[in-house]
Parts: structure tokens; sequence; C-alpha cells
């Protein structure tokens, strides 16, 4: 894909979110074909049922250009897609009734981009933040319990010795079981947070895609190959397996 929106859009998820997989369903966007187009490929993506979002994306042009993204067809295909649907058609000043049925809707390309995915660097911020301020709140505390039970058994010296040793046993066992719950309540949640980045991580990893049945294929030279536009019979390709590497050769391009 050559598109200028296309670029902007997988250069802005590659920067946020490095290792994202990406999908992309190309469709005319204006002429007499746009509107088929379109509503082929928003369904192809429903089809295809791996993916979670769907941009819906072009450059900025003249109104006319933009004349597709107002056509009920279209309309329809977004309003009543089962995907969460982002608008990133023109510029700033367009707008079309695309943007207003979609479930959000971004001024360019660009920023429907940022809207889809959060920056993985914020992730780990707020994840370091979240841990610095549990242990905070349990040094507090630690503390005030500590400063509090001091300050009870300065009292209770003044009591008689069965009130004063009743009192100190009650003033700890609600001090201990206070420090437990506060404890236990933010801890249980730094787990679950932890789990959630190491499940997002773990998706990210290539070897686990390509034990999914995913394969990395590579021409000589190690350049990924993503097309075969850019290959020929005969030519040879390494082929990266979930386990294992095979060599192949060319026989025959096939045209999808």
């Amino acid at each position: 894909p050559q598109a200028a929106a296309w670029g902007d859009i997988k250069r802005t998820l590659q920067q946020r979110y490095p290792g994202l997989r990406v999908l992309f369903s190309p469709a005319q966007v204006q002429g007499e074909l746009a509107i088929a187009s379109i509503v082929n490929a928003i369904d192809r993506v429903e089809r295809d049922g791996r993916a979670k979002l769907l941009i819906l994306a072009r450059g900025g042009g003249a109104s006319e250009d933009l004349a597709c993204f107002n056509d009920e067809r279209v309309v329809r295909a977004i309003a009543q897609c089962s995907i969460p649907v982002i608008t990133g058609i023109g510029h700033q000043r367009d707008e079309s009734l695309a943007d207003l049925v979609a479930d959000y809707s971004a001024h360019t390309p660009t920023a429907a981009a940022e809207q889809a995915v959060p920056e993985l660097i914020t992730l780990y911020a707020e994840h370091q933040q979240r841990q610095t301020s549990l242990y905070q709140a349990v040094t507090q505390i630690t503390q005030a319990s500590r400063h509090q039970l001091h300050h009870l058994r300065t009292r209770l010296r003044h009591l008689a010795l069965d009130q004063q040793l009743h009192q100190e046993q009650n003033a700890i066992a609600f001090q201990h079981q206070r420090l437990l719950q506060v404890t236990s309540k933010r801890l249980s949640q730094g787990i679950q947070h932890c789990q959630l980045l190491k499940e997002k991580l773990n998706t990210l990893d290539p070897q686990k895609v390509l034990q999914r049945g995913y394969a990395l294929v590579r021409t000589s030279d190690g350049t990924i190959a993503s097309s075969t536009g850019h290959l020929a019979p005969g030519e040879e390709l390494q082929i990266q397996l979930g386990e294992g590497q095979v060599k192949v050769k060319i026989i025959e391009i096939v045209d999808s």
C-alpha cells in the first residue's frame, strides 16, 4: 500500500505500540467504484474475525472527493459493523456522515491511529506509579499504626493491669486487621495490573505468533517478504516456523 494516509497510520501505530499486528483491507476511496469498494473492505475485516478495531481513513481532498463517505450504503455498513469503528477522513475541516455514525471520529488518519492504541511507554509509567503509590500507602499505614500503638501504650500505663492487657490486645488486633485488609487490596490490584501487562506483552512476542501457525518469510538477503510483487520464480526463500526453519524455492507466482 502506497497511500499517504496508510503510511501515517502505520508509522503512528508502530511508534506508540511497537509489535502491534495490523491487518490492511484496501479500498478505493473516490470515484465510481469507491462506495462498493469501501463496503466490501469493511465486510472483509468482519468476516476475517481477527480485528478488534477498525480504522476507516483517507487523506484530505475536495468535497466531491469525499462524497462516497456520505453515501447511505457506506453509512449503513459502518453503523452495522460489529467491530468498533474509528474514522479519520480528510483534514480537520472535513466532516462526513460516516464520521457521525462511527464509534469515534478523528480529524485526520494520524489522530485516528493515536486514538486507537495507547502509548506502551505510558502503560509502563502508569504501572510504575501504581507500584510507588502502593508502597507509600503501606508505609504510611504502618507508621500511623506504630504511632497509634505507642500512644495507646502510654495511656494504658495508667490503667489497671488486666484492663491494660485487654485493651492493648484489642488495639493491636484491630490495627493488624486493618493493615492486612488495605495491604491485601492494594497488592491484589497490583497483581491484576501486572498480569494484564504480562498478557499484553505475551501477545507481542513474535515467537508466540509463529507458534499459532503463522510463518515469517525472508528472501535470500534476509529481507521480509510481504508481497509477491517483489518475488520471482526460482528465487529461494527462508521460512521461519514456530519451531525451526526451512528453505524453499519459488515454482510459480500465483496472484491472489
